[in-house]
């Protein structure tokens, strides 16, 4: 959704997506009314002091002490009666790319693949081309996401398939797709190429495989994106209409920042810091953008008492007292959780099937090897070694 509103005089007027603040800037450089805040163009470099109309010409804002918010602001003039466009990076729909693999059960095809090769696999794909696919870990919050899309209205969630399977065997996707009731009409098949350049192509604001070298070359582009693991024994699906995420905090929703002072420095540092910066907001880790705009896609469906079908939930290592700049950040970023879950030295997976988790992510190994048999979980590339896992918060 763009929107257009009359600029004053000399002033480009922005709403901040991450604060609510309606914020009127009179220059291209750092405005006063917000410290820490700063104007880029690479096309008008003088504004306000450009004379004439700048009309198709852009400028970015970026909100440098908090997430890394950018807003694009189209149509500029320096003249009365202006029209400024702000490109709303929240809009919906929210779009899922998905490989065939993590939204199916397809470990036995896979398993021929390794063992034989790929005519093998491809041979044994058109056999099965008419029998539909068993759910896949991702199957569960796909399922639950399209749910939320109402006949005759605009798409508020689309899921997109990115396979590394032929064309040919794409038929057997879209027919399990569709005997599942899975509004899925989009996708890409790159035949064992990687799917990895499409993310951006299709706009991709969440990004789920089994591939590492795919999951990780989406994450280096600034897209949300976890590997999945194995799809739970035995995982059921409740029959409520809810659909509910959980994230790690440090390193997934928000930046690593945190978590290298603690492995430099250990905990007491750590917790000195957090204590220093508890009301400073932290910037935007790899799924910070997608946090924004599941907020906003909670908010298109709440009832007219306010509840939603979509629960969000913070699932984090830190505790009290570094627990407080996360209730800060989340408040300045506009984004508050339904839950948050502080659990120190504690294993994370009874919180999860607690909370009912329909997926989880985590940017360390120990969490989500603890939570897979559970839950649905996806593991967020990351800068930690799986041997050394950061847990901030002294080991009772």
């Amino acid at each position: 959704m763009t929107r257009r509103g009359k600029l004053p005089r000399r002033c480009v007027r922005a709403l901040d997506r991450e604060t609510g603040h309606l914020m009127h800037y009179r220059s291209l450089r750092r405005s006063s009314s917000l410290p820490g805040c700063r104007w880029r163009s690479n096309v008008v470099s003088s504004f306000p002091k450009t004379s004439g109309n700048t009309k198709g010409k852009a400028a970015e804002w970026f909100d440098e002490s908090g997430p890394r918010a950018k807003h694009q602001v189209t149509n500029m003039a320096a003249v009365e009666g202006a029209q400024a466009t702000i490109v709303d990076e929240t809009r919906l729909p929210l779009v899922i790319g998905v490989s065939t693999r993590a939204l199916f059960d397809l470990e036995e095809e896979h398993a021929v693949f390794r063992s034989e090769g790929v005519e093998a696999y491809a041979k044994l794909q058109l056999c099965r081309e008419r029998a539909v696919l068993e759910p896949g870990s991702a199957f569960a919050v796909v399922r639950r996401l399209l749910a939320l899309n109402s006949p005759g209205a605009n798409d508020r969630v689309e899921v997109v398939f990115l396979s590394r399977n032929s064309p040919d065997l794409s038929l057997r996707a879209y027919h399990s797709a569709e005997q599942h009731g899975l509004g899925i009409r989009r996708g890409s098949f790159t035949s064992g190429r990687s799917v990895a350049p499409y993310v951006a192509g299709w706009g991709i604001d969440l990004f789920l495989s089994n591939d590492d070298a795919d999951v990780r070359a989406a994450i280096g582009a600034g897209t949300a994106a976890a590997r999945l693991w194995p799809h739970p024994a035995g995982g059921g699906d409740a029959a409520d209409d809810e659909v509910r995420i959980a994230l790690d905090g440090d390193a997934v929703v928000f930046s690593p920042e945190s978590d290298e002072v603690y492995k430099s420095g250990g905990l007491a540092a750590f917790l000195t810091h957090e204590r220093e910066n508890a009301r400073v907001p932290m910037t935007r880790g790899p799924f910070g953008k997608f946090l924004h705009k599941l907020a906003r896609l909670r908010d298109a469906v709440k009832d007219g008492e306010g509840r939603s079908k979509v629960r969000i939930a913070i699932v984090t290592a830190r505790n009290a007292p570094a627990h407080e700049r996360v209730i800060h950040t989340l408040r300045a970023w506009g984004t508050p959780a339904d839950e948050a879950h502080f659990v120190g030295a504690h294993d994370k997976a009874p919180i999860l099937c607690a909370f009912g988790a329909h997926i989880f992510f985590d940017d360390q190994e120990k969490h989500v090897l603890g939570a897979s048999p559970f839950v649905a979980a996806g593991l967020v590339p990351g800068p930690h070694d799986p041997a050394h896992p950061v847990i901030p918060a002294p080991v009772v």
